[in-house]
């Protein structure tokens, strides 16, 4: 069953904590499960981090499920075995809520939170490449044997970035990883989004609907800007703004003809003062349903 989800970072934003730094907590969960009505919400730095229970309690309050949530691999640094310890707390809290993926994606060498251009970022060659993608088929396996599919996240400043690194690493990985598809991480990157879903629909299981504002990207590129330079200066937006570049129709018809049922998640951060995320995140959240019922994702 489809359900529509969002994340915090469009009102307090992770990695620049004074994006949205005075906007409450309660508020952020009543907007996002009271007022504009999302089945769940991913992770933020808000929440509890190391009660299960304590979290799920929080976000039960406001009508709220626990999606999943972002854990950062160093499997280019670290052992496999190294790993395996390391995420395992992850996979207790996702456990405890019920969650079925768990998104991750390799920080070891991203520049994603530097203050240095996208262009700096690290790049794999085809060895590189196919060792890496073992060592995280062996984590995916282990998530697997607990229930957990390993949802991977191509993103911008990383080593899976462009459609290229993206196909390269799915031939690169086995049947237990699994892809988190991000719409806007795909474009950004030159992708164009649909071909991209299209190829690897098959071992899709996460979906990020992020929009993006080309005029913005244009900058990121000439400007020689870094990812947080383009997240303060309004890259990302949600679907249904027509500052976006990115057309939803065409990627929910192809989750719905490949009868994809897991989470549809509006990850869109934006500089909550530029960008009200309530008028968003319900823009968004109305654009995908009405999309979702035109295809026949959900019903009508």
């Amino acid at each position: 069953m489809i359900q529509f989800g969002t994340n915090p970072i469009a009102w307090a934003n992770d990695d620049d904590q004074t994006l949205g730094a005075d906007i409450p907590t309660a508020r952020i969960l009543h907007e996002a499960g009271e007022l504009i009505g999302f089945d769940g919400i991913e992770n933020g730095h808000r929440w509890p981090q190391d009660d299960p229970e304590a979290l799920r309690a929080l976000l039960a309050k406001y009508g709220l499920k626990f999606i999943s949530g972002w854990h950062s691999l160093n499997l280019l640094a670290h052992s496999v075995a190294d790993e395996k310890r390391a995420i395992q707390p992850h996979l207790d809290k996702l456990k405890h809520n019920g969650c079925k993926v768990a998104i991750a994606c390799e920080t070891s060498n991203s520049v994603q939170g530097l203050a240095q251009p996208l262009s700096s970022r690290s790049v794999l060659d085809a060895a590189g490449m196919r060792d890496f993608g073992a060592k995280v088929e062996e984590i995916a396996a282990y998530c697997a044997e607990q229930g957990i599919d390993l949802v991977y996240h191509h993103h911008m400043g990383t080593v899976v970035q462009s459609p290229e690194d993206i196909n390269a690493f799915m031939a690169a990985t086995g049947p237990a990883t699994k892809l988190l598809f991000d719409a806007g991480h795909c474009y950004f990157g030159g992708g164009d989004p649909e071909t991209v879903l299209r190829k690897h629909i098959g071992r899709v299981r996460h979906f990020h609907a992020k929009n993006v504002r080309p005029a913005v990207r244009a900058r990121v590129e000439a400007e020689g800007w870094s990812f947080m330079d383009g997240v303060r200066g309004g890259v990302f937006t949600v679907p249904g703004d027509q500052e976006g570049a990115i057309d939803f129709a065409p990627l929910l018809k192809v989750l719905a003809e490949n009868r994809y049922d897991g989470w549809i998640v509006i990850e869109a951060e934006q500089d909550p003062d530029q960008r009200n995320p309530l008028l968003y995140q319900t823009l968004g959240l109305h654009t995908l349903k009405r999309i979702a019922r035109e295809t026949g994702l959900i019903a009508g």
